[in-house]
């Protein structure tokens, strides 16, 4: 299928972390709670295995009322879906970090490439340095130089 797309999706996203929406968090008692146990769930998991910090995450709200009855009554589903949903978190970000670094190391090479380039073009125009002094100081492949040359001879004439 390819084309024009059907349908256009326009969404709002919101952040829902502990401390972030007030007013929404004001308006939505459960999704505040789902807050505060995801809070604890991070704080844990910072000292802890993951699975310890589900646990114990669990075990406080519910002593403190948070999610209380809703715990009570799907602890282990609650457990299993939180480390599933957090190690899944935690690899997202893990590799778009890694997507970033990439991306980051590409530009960066293409940038002292186009560099090198440019250099060796204003060697060229200055008529002072051999082809191969040029590729040997800009770190340029001498076939690359050699065609750069020819590019400049031809918009000279």
């Amino acid at each position: 299928m390819s084309g024009e797309p059907k349908l256009e999706l326009i969404v709002t996203v919101l952040n829902v972390n502990e401390g972030h929406n007030a007013e929404l968090m004001q308006h939505c008692n459960t999704l505040n709670e789902y807050a505060q146990y995801v809070a604890k769930v991070r704080h844990y998991a910072a000292d802890m295995s993951l699975d310890q910090a589900v646990e114990r995450a669990v075990d406080e709200c519910i002593r403190e009322g948070i999610l209380a009855e809703f715990l009570t009554c799907n602890r282990n589903e609650v457990i299993s879906m939180s480390i599933f949903e957090y190690d899944k978190e935690l690899e997202e970000k893990k590799l778009r970090k890694a997507e970033y670094e990439a991306g980051f190391s590409e530009g960066e090479k293409h940038g002292i490439e186009l560099n090198s380039i440019e250099t060796a073009k204003r060697m060229l125009k200055l008529q002072e340095f051999s082809l191969e002094k040029i590729a040997a100081i800009t770190g340029l492949p001498f076939d690359e130089v050699k065609k750069l040359h020819s590019n400049e001879a031809r918009s000279d004439s």
